[in-house]
């Protein structure tokens, strides 16, 4: 190696670049400011989406297309800085989905983890693995990976909106995306509605509990009025935290951690008048506005919101929150994966 010739000019170097270049070689030093940056960069921006101004596009796809052509009726909500990727943050997706009364969205299952928040509408059903929980505006339901799920609403049923949150682009990047669908419209139930909840969701479990859906929580279903009683009842047993409010966790009750592997899922109160202080964090959070009406500011953008909003929060974003009156925000975001991992910072004030 001691007799490596020396390139000192920037037209040697060039010549070394497309030399190495044939043999599917590249130099690190002309890049590695990029792939290790100070701080977090991303090509996703600040985003809301208000419901009232997409609401129209979600009832005229009911008409134009059935949820079993469709297979699921869904308008993706694309970050405006990653438009055509299907993607609201770099590592999650994010839809909403409709059905109508007497529709059912075909029974398939999938390697990606999806959750489900109820938006508008009552009465519709999600199916796992043989076991049906019905839908109320503020549900949080989960799909596990791989278990087989469909949705229905019945005949007398009223149209029913809820928001879709994937891990698809994240599968993306391991090519670990499967799927196959079931051989008919809908699975054949051998549960009765409530069962995951009666074994896991009382802060017991059976002795020989084995965990139904791997790492992900044996509860499906978390339903809005549990939830939102316990955010009162925190609410009365003290301060609020100076950057999140009143916030809790939806949780695995066998491990006490993500209720997913891969993706947090949070639900928190402010109180009329409160204002955060300004709090980033490397997850990029996805946010539905479950009650009230207040303003996000989020980096240099500032979004009013209201119910049934959604807004976007990239990462390393510094965020903050004002309440017009008193809120009820629900969130996720690829948290989970990130602590796994070992990578989840926050920087808060």
């Amino acid at each position: 190696m001691a007799s490596v010739f020396k390139t000192d000019s920037a037209a040697g170097r060039q010549e070394l670049y497309r030399r190495m270049d044939r043999e599917n070689l590249a130099p690190l030093w002309e890049v590695l400011h990029a792939l290790v940056p100070p701080q977090p960069r991303t090509p996703c921006r600040p985003a809301c989406w208000k419901y009232e101004a997409i609401r129209p596009f979600i009832v005229e796809s009911g008409r134009a297309i059935t949820a079993k052509e469709a297979v699921r009726r869904v308008l993706i909500l694309e970050n405006p800085g990653m438009r055509g990727q299907s993607c609201v943050t770099r590592s999650l997706y994010c839809g909403l989905q409709l059905i109508l009364p007497g529709e059912i969205a075909p029974s398939h299952r999938h390697t990606q983890s999806a959750l489900r928040f109820i938006v508008e509408g009552a009465g519709a059903y999600t199916a796992v693995n043989g076991e049906r929980t019905s839908m109320r505006p503020g549900d949080f339901i989960i799909t596990p990976a791989w278990t087989w799920h469909d949705h229905g609403n019945p005949e007398d049923g009223e149209p029913v909106v809820w928001m879709d949150g994937l891990d698809i682009p994240m599968l993306q990047f391991f090519d670990a995306g499967f799927a196959e669908n079931y051989p008919e419209d809908a699975q054949p139930v051998t549960a009765i509605e409530g069962t995951s909840r009666a074994r896991y969701g009382a802060n017991l479990a059976p002795l020989d509990a084995v965990a139904p859906f791997g790492k992900t929580s044996p509860i499906f279903s978390y339903p809005y009025a549990r939830s939102r009683e316990a955010l009162a009842a925190l609410a009365k047993n003290g301060d609020p935290d100076p950057c999140h409010g009143w916030k809790m966790q939806f949780i695995n009750p066998l491990t006490g951690g993500p209720a997913m592997p891969t993706i947090g899922a949070f639900l928190q109160l402010l109180p009329k008048g409160f204002a955060t202080a300004p709090c980033r964090s490397t997850d990029a959070t996805v946010y539905s506005v479950a009650e009230g009406t207040g303003r996000a500011q989020v980096g240099g953008e500032a979004y009013a919101f209201g119910p049934r909003d959604t807004f976007v929060v990239p990462s390393w974003q510094p965020l903050r929150l004002e309440a017009r009156e008193e809120c009820v925000l629900f969130s996720y975001s690829d948290r989970a994966a990130q602590l796994a991992l070992g990578l989840w910072r926050e920087q808060r004030g």
